[in-house]
């Protein structure tokens, strides 16, 4: 599952926060036709990254605490139990960049032991960032910060007030798991020039496991996750003016073992038309529109697509009862 990776609001610009030409508008008419051409495809899909409005970032907050969500809290133990050899990695005074920062709590966990001397937490919006920020602020006066409105799914302009000078990218939760293997490897890529010559990566990822373990982790037994993937119609009806009925819909989310990934839909319970503004669709009973990916990699094949990405994987520290990866890798030439 995507681990905040993004927060959407419609006055945010994808291609960045502050970027020349960017406005409102043209955030929206963006959200717009991205919104228009899944909906539209023959197998219907929303981006994962609408997932993510204010309501949706709580309801993660609070899958993340459920007993069949093992990701957070293997994550977390792997920090916990490994925090001053992964500190020693990543060394003390870098520019720490968040990806998808969310409320903050990974990075901020890690600031007693790496002292950035900047951290940039980036988000699709900087409303739920912000309000982390404000409070970190009083705990670690001494670091610089700031936070960043940037869809970094698609992009990665910088502005020139993040420091270039020893970047260390943060991507925990196994986000890079919503990217199909080609995208993710596109992804990489951009994180290895955004790095600069002496930067790093410090990422989390989920490895493979039981189909039974996977199966219940995305559509526990309370139906937080259920309630997670539904309000993403709520979201999509106030950004494109859409009737989708929420009730008419239920969750589906499984691991496809063929493909190596765990899936979400949301699918038809009764044949149904929605309408948005200069359209609609028909939705037969039983059509989904497919929501998530959530790959599921091979230790060895996630370090492979590191190499092939332009890093260098130096550490690597998994958990002994749950398979899953925090990997530091250093940018190479």
């Amino acid at each position: 599952m995507i681990n905040l990776m993004l927060t959407s609001c419609t006055t945010e610009t994808p291609s960045g926060a502050g970027a020349p030409g960017s406005s409102a508008q043209v955030s929206s008419a963006h959200v717009a036709a991205e919104l228009y051409d899944g909906l539209g495809a023959r197998q219907a899909t929303i981006s994962p990254k609408f997932l993510y409005d204010a309501l949706g970032s709580k309801l993660f907050e609070a899958i993340c605490e459920l007993p069949e969500y093992y990701p957070t809290r293997t994550e977390a133990g792997i920090f916990e139990r490994h925090a001053g050899e992964i500190a020693h990695a990543c060394g003390v005074g870098t520019t720490l960049i968040d990806l998808g920062a969310g409320n903050c709590a990974k990075a901020a966990a890690l600031f007693p032991l790496l002292r950035p001397a900047q951290y940039v937490a980036v988000d699709i919006s900087t409303d739920f960032v912000s309000e982390a920020l404000a409070r970190l602020r009083l705990r670690f006066p001494h670091i610089e910060m700031q936070a960043l409105g940037l869809d970094f799914s698609s992009g990665l302009a910088l502005p020139d007030s993040v420091r270039r000078e020893r970047r260390l990218f943060f991507y925990p939760g196994s986000s890079l798991g919503n990217f199909t293997p080609p995208e993710a490897r596109s992804f990489l890529t951009r994180l290895r020039k955004g790095c600069g010559p002496d930067g790093a990566l410090l990422i989390g990822i989920d490895l493979a496991k039981d189909k039974a373990v996977l199966d219940a982790a995305y559509d526990d037994a309370l139906g937080v996750t259920a309630a997670f993937n539904l309000n993403v119609l709520r979201h999509v009806n106030r950004l494109l003016g859409s009737d989708f009925d929420i009730p008419a819909w239920r969750h589906v989310g499984f691991y496809n073992e063929a493909a190596g990934r765990v899936e979400m839909h949301l699918e038809a319970k009764r044949a149904q038309r929605v309408r948005w503004p200069g359209g609609g669709r028909d939705f037969a009973a039983g059509e989904r529109i497919h929501t998530e990916n959530s790959y599921k990699y091979r230790q060895a094949d996630a370090i492979g697509l590191l190499e092939q990405s332009g890093f260098e994987a130096t550490r690597v520290w998994t958990d002994p009862h749950c398979p899953f990866a925090v990997i530091h890798a250093q940018a190479i030439a």
